[in-house]
């Protein structure tokens, strides 16, 4: 298991198996979720978030095959100010809302999530075939089809797309033309 603190926050995330403490995290969480999947060959990952070190807000469980690929791993990204978690793993995305603290949705990412960014006040999620956005209070801003190779970047409110060597660009918060 590894952990991290961002702000008054400290994230713990394993991700073969439970950790021997799993029972003890359960009872005493706010909010516990057993994320369904048909994949249950797999070891399930875990996930816990505190805050102060205090008993936990939210626990986690997952199974999911994909996952077990080199390039899909879970991700998180927490936004201290708005105290609002962004998770994913495989194709399930999920966010909380810590201050109550309570899931605010779910959603999916399109074949597998690569990973979250920030820029400024926006939430970016690199997916296989999808990038979105949302705002740091967890608003989906919008979302568009990509194919691999594809790759990203921001320059002012920008962001520049590099899909299969078509580059585009459009503003960040509006998303693509349509």
């Amino acid at each position: 298991m590894f952990r991290m603190r961002i702000g008054q926050y400290t994230i713990s995330m394993q991700s073969n198996g439970l950790p021997s403490l799993f029972e003890e995290y359960s009872k005493s969480a706010c909010i516990v979720e057993h994320v369904k999947s048909s994949d249950s060959f797999c070891a399930p990952y875990f996930l816990s978030v505190q805050k102060n070190n205090q008993q936990p807000l939210i626990v986690i469980t997952q199974i999911s095959n994909l996952v077990s690929y080199a390039c899909f791993h879970p991700g998180i990204i927490l936004v201290p100010e708005t105290n609002i978690l962004f998770f994913g793993a495989g194709e399930c995305l999920l966010a909380y809302d810590l201050t109550e603290p309570k899931r605010i949705w779910e959603d999916t990412a399109d074949t597998g999530l690569w990973g979250w960014d920030r820029y400024g006040d926006i939430v970016i999620m690199s997916a296989e075939l999808e990038c979105a956005a949302w705002d740091i209070k967890g608003k989906k801003l919008w979302t568009t089809f990509v194919e691999p190779p594809w790759s990203y970047s921001f320059s002012g409110d920008t962001l520049w797309l590099d899909v299969m060597g078509k580059k585009t660009s459009f503003p960040l918060k509006e998303g693509p033309i349509k």
